[in-house]
């Protein structure tokens, strides 16, 4: 689906407009769509464009927190998660980042897989089983096109193993992704749409904002859209799949549409130095604000431990979170597996 809805407004610039994906449903009330200046999408309703000056400002800064991050040499337990795989057992399991695997009524979904090292991405620990081994995946979520999130090799490996594998994400994205897997049918959808689905999906699935931005190259800067999951089961139950996202109004805006929410996957890391992270990532305190204006039951955290992506030691984010939960500012009930760990979310309360 590659044809974008188009809404011209007198009020605004000849090169802005405002784009959705027509043959899907919009489900917020009045929304026009995201708003697109020139080829770039609007992070809201300005462009958020990251600074060369910035990056340099932190390459030429010293870190604080040196030699601390130096001794922190955590790293998330690993347990082996093939039985789950090869069963059909409902169940979470966190492989690493962003990456979960996620069955629902005998349909396995996968989020943002990144299965590999590359370039300035090595895994702090092993994945949880081997990658040949994940078969049998329905859906694939991707939730924007960083490279920690969306992985050409990954991508090409999950698509290659599960022939009829289907993929979902952002306006923008099956361009990117029908370059690594030509074959793999792609669905894109801009911010509160829903999805659609085969009549035998055990849920429904809407693509919600995020705080982000986009860019894989020299010249895509901000030419797919970013944004966040939501899957809706039949008994009313959800679980939300927050991307990555800075702090922003979008969760109380999910919270006055979805109602609270069940189970929140939320990102916790990558946040120093707060100057250059703020408008790209929630640190563990705005996390767990977003997780109580979420009003959730439970919250899973993910987006730490696995790759080396900023300037806090590797255990601070879930130290941190741990903290405020214990301290009884966390409105949900935190979750914090090991990769590879089983989570029967169907069983919490």
């Amino acid at each position: 689906m590659n044809i974008l809805f188009l809404t011209s407004s007198f009020r605004m610039a000849a090169s802005a407009r405002y784009v959705r994906n027509p043959q899907l449903t919009t489900i917020k009330p009045n929304y026009p769509g995201n708003k697109m200046i020139g080829r770039q999408y609007c992070n809201g309703e300005a462009l958020y464009e990251p600074k060369l000056s910035t990056v340099i400002r932190w390459q030429l800064s010293e870190n604080k927190q040196k030699e601390e991050k130096k001794a922190d040499t955590w790293a998330p337990e690993v347990i082996d998660c093939t039985a789950f795989l090869k069963s059909q057992e409902d169940g979470l399991v966190w492989l690493g980042h962003a990456s979960f695997l996620l069955r629902v009524s005998g349909k396995t979904i996968l989020t943002d897989p990144v299965l590999f090292s590359s370039i300035g991405l090595r895994r702090r620990h092993a994945l949880p089983c081997r990658p040949e081994d994940l078969l049998n995946i329905d859906y694939l979520l991707l939730s924007h096109g960083h490279r920690d999130h969306l992985d050409e090799q990954s991508v090409k490996l999950v698509a290659s193993q599960n022939p009829h594998l289907q993929a979902f994400g952002p306006l923008g994205l099956p361009k990117l992704v029908q370059g690594m897997a030509r074959k793999l049918p792609v669905q894109e959808a801009g911010w509160w749409q829903q999805f659609e689905l085969s009549p035998d999906a055990p849920f429904e699935l809407f693509y919600l904002p995020a705080s982000h931005w986009h860019r894989r190259g020299l010249f895509d800067l901000n030419t797919v859209l970013w944004g966040s999951f939501l899957l809706r089961l039949p008994d009313g139950r959800t679980i939300y799949f927050a991307g990555d996202t800075s702090a922003a109004d979008h969760f109380e805006q999910i919270e006055k549409l979805f109602g609270p929410l069940d189970v929140a996957l939320m990102p916790i890391g990558a946040y120093k130095p707060g100057y250059m992270m703020n408008l790209s990532h929630v640190n563990p305190h705005e996390a767990a604000k977003a997780v109580n204006q979420l009003r959730a039951g439970h919250v899973v955290p993910m987006h730490y431990g696995t790759f080396d992506l900023s300037d806090e030691p590797a255990s601070e984010p879930l130290r941190e979170l741990q903290h405020v939960a214990h301290g009884g500012m966390l409105r949900g009930e935190l979750h914090a597996p090991a990769v590879g760990e089983v989570l029967r979310w169907q069983e919490w309360e």
